[in-house]
């Protein structure tokens, strides 16, 4: 078996990645090393996320670099902040027994000062997204001169993002004679097109087929009706206890709505896209990475360069337009040897797209039913029983608290304690799915009457003013903010305020219609009152809020402009916290 001393590697180095656990070199580490560090050649290589590409290109980059020279002496270019940051960060680990080495991630986003005093003081390797790069090129205080080897990673994806221009223009500023490697997935024309006009005599070196799905992710598709596909996503993921997943949309407004449904169903998630600010993705990919959300719902361009180990699943809510766009997705589980599955929920028109998918990457979808809720309720239940098998129990520390526990529940058979104990944890979902439908979708045309819900469907308001007429529902109170999607509050800001505002038990929110700039939901009527008292002069980014008890037939578009009343008290910041909302939607049976 090959060894990474076979490959070449120096001492040094081995030394640093025999204790991150690395043992026996993948494919792509057997192609690549021995070209980079003795070849005299560019480099194409073809490969996916997560086959170990970093390492690949990262230990002969670094012992390629002269440490007694502190000038830029390789160049790394990665499509987003967090790429550049996950290649910085294994570079160090890398060369953990190289202390004089000095590597610097520049990006967007970052204060550009601190990332020219760093420049100033020398270093050996940049890895940079391509923006900040020019910029710092422009203001001349990085110099390229000496750049004897040139990394461009995930090309495909910088090259969709609209960088060619870019990687053009830095290229031009680096020496002709230097050796150069282009990774990518996919291998689109602008990436042929850079590989033919800035390398000498490449070699492709491709691991598996080109565009080919990783060979570790099962593919499976849902076809359900176009308005059923929420539905479906909540079963699926409750058909996973275990779930860890990037949910993929298709515009920043499915990702944010679809967010914040499934927030205010209870699931623990949370939205990315490009209508956040660079501290609030920073927050939700921390909350993510530390397992704190276990649903990721994301945009294609917010969630490039997101790295994450051991993901379960990758679910396109809807096929991609590109198909480079769907391997993108699905190689982001399945990862390093290990497998993961990736889902589409799809509908009756997806069906040429997904056949399409299916003969470029060489893979064939698994048709499944949407599953029943007999099927999640015994998962479910099989999944905690699994978990109370495998608890490891503190026997010092939980023997004294055992007497008055036995004694308190002594009447009890065994029996009743475990029916009591599974009620306890699943009544949302046993309430949820008391007599839930079969959501499947039917290929032949169905030629039954319309049923009640789909008739409710077609009477729901589609506009705002006819949400704005709506009344509460029966044993609801109506209650009206000062703020709305203009604002960028959202469903999951609601649940997230009044969990933070408002004392006592839990508050069950119902229907929640957003509009520009104010916003309408129904809590129980016994709740209003505190609610409303709760919200009154809290802070939203700045913005002082108002609350009421929504009057019949009010102009509240003219209301949520007027300025907030002198005897409210003064707004009080409601500080995060990261934990399991306590306000939650009404479900509906």
């Amino acid at each position: 078996m090959t060894s990474f001393e076979d490959l070449g590697v120096r001492e040094d180095l081995l030394k640093g990645i025999s204790e991150m656990g690395f043992e026996a070199p993948m494919p792509v580490q057997e192609k690549v090393i021995p070209v980079l560090l003795n070849g005299d050649h560019d480099l194409v290589a073809l490969a996916q996320t997560g086959t170990g590409k970093t390492a690949a290109f990262g230990l002969p980059v670094i012992q390629r670099v002269d440490i007694d020279r502190h000038v830029p002496q390789a160049l790394i270019l990665a499509p987003t902040r967090e790429l550049c940051l996950q290649i910085a960060g294994d570079l160090a680990d890398f060369s953990k027994y190289i202390p004089e080495l000095e590597v610097l991630p520049v990006y967007g986003g970052s204060s550009i000062e601190s990332q020219i005093r760093a420049l100033k003081r020398g270093v050996q390797i940049i890895i940079a997204t391509p923006g900040r790069l020019i910029d710092l090129i422009n203001r001349h205080v990085v110099k390229l001169a000496d750049v004897h080897t040139v990394v461009l990673d995930e090309a495909d994806e910088m090259l969709n993002m609209g960088f060619v221009d870019s990687i053009n223009d830095i290229l031009s500023h680096i020496p002709d004679d230097r050796k150069m490697l282009m990774f990518s997935a996919t291998m689109p024309p602008e990436a042929a097109k850079i590989a033919k006009n800035y390398m000498h005599n490449p070699e492709e070196i491709i691991i598996g087929t080109k565009n080919e799905g990783a060979k570790n992710v099962r593919h499976i598709y849902y076809m359900v009706n176009a308005r059923d596909k929420y539905l479906a996503l909540k079963r699926i993921a409750d058909d996973n206890p275990n779930i860890y997943a990037i949910v993929f949309c298709r515009t920043r407004r499915d990702t944010q709505e679809i967010a914040d449904k499934l927030i205010a169903d209870g699931y623990n998630a949370d939205a990315l896209h490009g209508d956040l600010s660079q501290q609030q993705r920073d927050i939700v990919m921390k909350k993510f990475r530390d397992r704190v959300i276990s649903m990721l719902v994301a945009t294609d361009v917010a969630a490039r360069g997101l790295d994450v180990d051991d993901l379960t699943h990758v679910i396109n809510y809807g096929l991609p337009d590109d198909t480079a766009v769907y391997t993108h997705r699905s190689g982001r589980t399945g990862r390093a040897g290990k497998t993961g599955v990736s889902i589409a929920i799809i509908h009756s028109r997806e069906k040429g797209r997904l056949r399409e998918i299916e003969r470029i990457i060489g893979k064939k979808f698994e048709r499944k039913e949407v599953p029943t809720p007999q099927h999640i309720i015994e998962k479910q239940l099989y999944n905690l029983a699994d978990r109370i098998e495998r608890v490891e129990v503190d026997e010092q520390q939980i023997d004294q608290y055992m007497p008055g526990v036995i004694k308190k529940l002594s009447w009890l058979s065994t029996e009743d304690l475990l029916k009591r104990i599974l009620t306890l944890e699943f009544k949302r979902l046993l309430n949820y799915y008391k007599d839930a439908p079969t959501i499947d979708f039917i290929d032949e045309k169905p030629t039954r009457d319309k049923s009640r819900r789909e008739r409710e469907r077609e009477r729901a308001p589609r506009t705002d003013s006819e949400k704005d007429r709506r009344t509460a529902e029966k044993g609801m109170a109506r209650i009206y903010v000062n703020a709305g999607k203009a604002d960028g509050f959202f469903a999951g800001n609601l649940i997230d305020m009044l969990n933070h505002n408002v004392p006592g038990q839990r508050v069950d929110v119902g229907r929640i219609d957003l509009m520009p700039s104010y916003s309408l939901f129904d809590v129980k009527k016994a709740d209003a009152s505190r609610v409303v008292t709760g919200l009154t002069g809290a802070d939203f980014y700045g913005h002082r809020i108002h609350c009421e008890i929504a009057e019949e037939g009010k102009d509240y578009g003219h209301a949520a402009t007027r300025k907030t009343r002198k005897s409210e008290p003064k707004a009080r910041k409601s500080e995060p916290r990261e934990r399991k909302p306590r306000a939650t939607r009404k479900s509906k049976k």
